[in-house]
């Protein structure tokens, strides 16, 4: 069955919170669906992040989140996709896929210059992903983080 990808609305929240849940323990932090809700609770109300979700057979089993940012350089917006995540049970399903193609399609609609997005190196099933889909490693530029919370 070919997946569908559509944008999240509140009513989604629980399943939502599960899936950004089961990402968090992925990335070894505790799980805590309540704090994934209000997170996500906070972004769909403020309209400040734009959120797909992946179906497979009626069932939610992917999420992708798009956090809007700008270039000074190119005088443009830019997206960042901060997160995706499809659910164990649901792999190999194109969810992944259907996903990202979601995403670019709407960083174009939007009139972006780019989309940009992280992710581990061991991560080799995503990084195939974003390659296959023509996405390009930079390796010109150093990425620094200040952790400042503790």
């Amino acid at each position: 069955m070919t997946p569908t990808v559509r944008a999240a609305h509140p009513d989604d929240l629980p399943d939502l919170a599960a899936l950004v849940d089961a990402y968090r323990t992925f990335y070894k932090k505790p799980s805590d669906v309540p704090a994934c809700a209000g997170f996500f609770g906070e972004r769909l109300a403020r309209n400040d992040s734009v959120i797909f979700l992946a179906e497979s057979a009626g069932a939610v089993g992917g999420f992708a989140q798009l956090y809007p940012t700008w270039t000074t350089v190119g005088l443009k917006r830019r997206w960042t996709l901060n997160d995706l995540f499809v659910a164990p049970a649901f792999r190999r399903l194109g969810l992944g896929e259907a996903l990202v193609v979601a995403c670019e399609a709407h960083t174009r609609a939007t009139g972006a210059q780019d989309i940009q997005l992280l992710t581990e190196h061991t991560n080799a099933d995503a990084k195939r992903l974003y390659e296959r889909r023509g996405w390009k490693f930079d390796s010109t530029y150093a990425r620094y983080t200040l952790r400042v919370d503790g």
